[in-house]
């Protein structure tokens, strides 16, 4: 290697080449060395020099004659450079702060409040409390803007109810947990910061320490081979230094490489020992393009571009200079790579703008339909709530539409924020007058329970039952009331109905000498009955259950006091049917058409009407478990299909639908009664 190819030169700071001896070049180092020492004492804060100072500026200078007047073309390589640099110190201060870009990004606009609270209750508890907070920030926005929505919303409720805005108070287990999990993150990160702050100081006072050992290498008198081994020993130290304050970081980092260079400077005397850390560096520097341009060739530029920003930071802080002959071409190959990368993480911006426009389209799209629900004049409960509905299916297509423009986010929130309350003014509007009507109806329900309960003793019976009959009639043709009271006042009602009307049956059955002489009969007939024995012919033995039945509606009524009669002859009758060699469900049919039989024959409705309402209420509560037992199949979804648990479920799906099956025979057999 010439003279000519010195240190200065390799880190990018040129010299006159005079003829001088190197003992003439260590001598000037010193005293140049000496000379920075003295009068940059405070840190060195002035100074600017860093390794790669010549690489970038060559790299630059290159992109400029080549692309001479593409002003903003440079200015976007600058861009992406100084945007690694800001990232890097920023990461300096804390080394897992890059551990952020780990942790995956949902769609939290799309989610509801308890899973929102879920997915930062999982933050907090599982992730870095240092790591998390653009993620924890995102999810508070979007709990409060959606708290506040249906904060708004219950209020107006309330107001639309007649309530005072004074008065009004919502609690919301939501927000209670909310709150909670907020209060933990808060303490953690205060803990995590008044540590980090402790540690910061500690590892700055290390790092001071170490330059001052380095700018003193250059006074120590001893073999070149024991002062350089100290010094590689003083570098592997500061890479195991730890992070320091971001805003220390550029100072502190310049001036350790300053005095770095002065000891390469006093090292030029040895060229074996700086020819090797130059063979070294270069090795490093090729490792980290071969990888830059892998990354390159990533289909992931975000994922890239985040290693890209690891790969400049060992670059800069980790490697020193190569050999001037290799210096501009790895730079300009490494920026190459760097450029391809940004170029490439901008086309998925630009994909990810046109996607967030399109959502934008769709959110438009549902502010207008909700609009015009908002304006369609319904003016009964079930046009409501088919409007409900469909607003209800509106707003959740709102929320996973996905992400729109930031600069248009709020805007957007806020139109759509409006239109939900347009929507929710009218339909409190319409159900506080609607509430006015199931309030003048509820008073007269209450006026004819009290005609019921003023009359259900009388004894009268020719003039009130013509009475009773038209107030049930006018209960009828009452509306709705308010939901709180319908069953309490139906229960009044009907009892005081149910006590005269017994009254009634039984004074006038006690007169029936025909009923006393029935009831004779059917006593020594179901005697009888219990000694009958079938043969193997179920046709035959059908038809002689059916006579039985035939002749025992033959015999007529007995008196009202005692139709239980009729209660033992359906149980004696069932017992027949379970001798015969038939399916459950057949004879469980058989068993009901003889029941509402007995039914048809009694002398009013009601009891095929509280029959057919707890068939309609049993096929109701079937459906009811069968869609909860399938839904708690989800939760078996990577379960074997063998496992005892999901086997018992399926088992009572299937039970409970062959019940259902069982259950909806017997409604329609009921309906053809009436």
């Amino acid at each position: 290697m010439s003279e000519k190819d010195n240190l200065q030169e390799a880190d990018g700071i040129k010299e006159e080449n005079t003829p001088q001896s190197d003992n003439v070049k260590v001598n000037t180092a010193k005293e140049e060395s000496k000379e920075e020492l003295s009068t940059n004492s405070n840190a060195t804060e002035d100074v600017n020099l860093v390794t790669e100072t010549t690489e970038t500026s060559s790299f630059e200078n290159s992109i400029n004659q080549e692309t001479e007047g593409d002003t903003e073309s440079t200015k976007k390589d600058n861009d992406v450079l100084e945007e690694i640099e800001a990232s890097n110190a920023e990461d300096a201060e804390d080394e897992s702060n890059s551990k952020r870009h780990d942790i995956k990004e949902k769609d939290y606009h799309a989610m509801s409040l308890g899973t929102l609270i879920d997915e930062l209750e999982h933050l907090v508890k599982n992730e870095k409390i240092q790591t998390i907070k653009t993620h924890f920030d995102t999810i508070k926005n979007e709990f409060n803007a959606k708290f506040s929505a249906l904060l708004e919303e219950k209020k107006e409720e309330f107001l639309a109810g007649g309530g005072n805005s004074i008065d009004f108070h919502f609690k919301s287990p939501e927000k209670t947990r909310f709150n909670e999990v907020f209060k933990e993150y808060r303490n953690k990160r205060q803990d995590y910061y008044k540590n980090l702050e402790k540690n910061l100081k500690a590892n700055l006072e290390q790092r001071l320490e170490i330059i001052e050992e380095i700018k003193g290498l250059i006074n120590v008198e001893e073999n070149i081979n024991t002062t350089y081994k100290h010094f590689k020993e003083l570098q592997e130290s500061w890479r195991n230094a730890g992070p320091i304050p971001r805003d220390k970081y550029n100072n502190v980092w310049n001036n350790y490489h300053h005095h770095v260079e002065i000891f390469y400077d006093f090292l030029h005397l040895n060229r074996d020992l700086r020819d090797l850390d130059f063979k070294h560096n270069l090795e490093q520097k090729q490792k980290l393009i071969a990888r830059a341009e892998e990354l390159a060739q990533d289909n992931d530029s975000n994922r890239a571009f985040r290693e890209l920003q690891v790969l400049h930071k060992i670059w800069k802080e980790e490697l020193g200079p190569v050999d001037k002959d290799y210096r501009e071409d790895i730079w300009e190959r490494f920026s190459a790579a760097t450029k391809t990368i940004h170029e490439k993480r901008q086309v998925f911006f630009e994909e990810m703008d046109k996607v967030y426009e399109k959502n934008l389209e769709i959110k438009h799209e549902i502010i207008s339909k909700i609009n015009a629900i908002a304006e369609d004049e319904a003016n009964n409960h079930n046009a409501w709530q088919k409007k409900i509905k469909s607003m209800e299916a509106l707003r959740e297509e709102f929320f996973n539409a996905g992400k729109v423009p930031i600069k248009v986010n709020e805007e957007t929130w806020a139109k759509f924020k409006t239109s939900v309350r347009t929507f929710n003014r009218k339909k409190n509007a319409f159900y506080k007058s609607l509430k006015k009507d199931q309030y003048d109806n509820l008073q007269k329900k209450i006026e004819l329970i009290k005609i019921a309960e003023d009359n259900k003793d009388s004894e009268d019976f020719e003039t009130t039952t013509s009475l009773m009959k038209k107030i049930q009639s006018d209960w009828k043709k009452i509306g709705h009331v308010p939901r709180k009271d319908s069953d309490k006042i139906w229960k009044q009602f009907k009892s005081a109905c149910n006590h005269y009307f017994d009254k009634f049956h039984e004074n006038k059955n006690a007169a029936n000498k025909d009923e006393v002489e029935a009831l004779k009969k059917k006593t020594k007939f179901l005697e009888d009955l219990s000694s009958l024995e079938f043969t193997d012919d179920i046709e035959a033995s059908l038809v002689i259950i059916k006579e039985k039945i035939a002749a025992w509606k033959a015999i007529g009524r007995v008196p009202y006091n005692k139709r239980f009669i009729d209660g033992k002859f359906n149980k004696a009758i069932d017992a027949l049917y379970g001798k015969l060699n038939m399916s459950k469900t057949d004879t469980e049919l058989l068993k009901y058409d003889n029941k509402l039989a007995t039914m048809a024959n009694a002398n009013d409705t009601r009891s095929l009407d509280n029959e057919h309402n707890f068939i309609r209420k049993k096929i109701g509560d079937i459906k009811g478990e069968i869609n909860q037992l399938e839904n708690n199949l989800q939760f078996f979804s990577n379960v074997d299909d063998n496992n005892p648990l999901v086997k018992d479920v399926f088992k009572n799906i299937e039970k409970h639908k062959s019940d259902l099956n069982t259950w909806k025979a017997k409604l329609k057999k009921i309906k053809q009664f009436y």
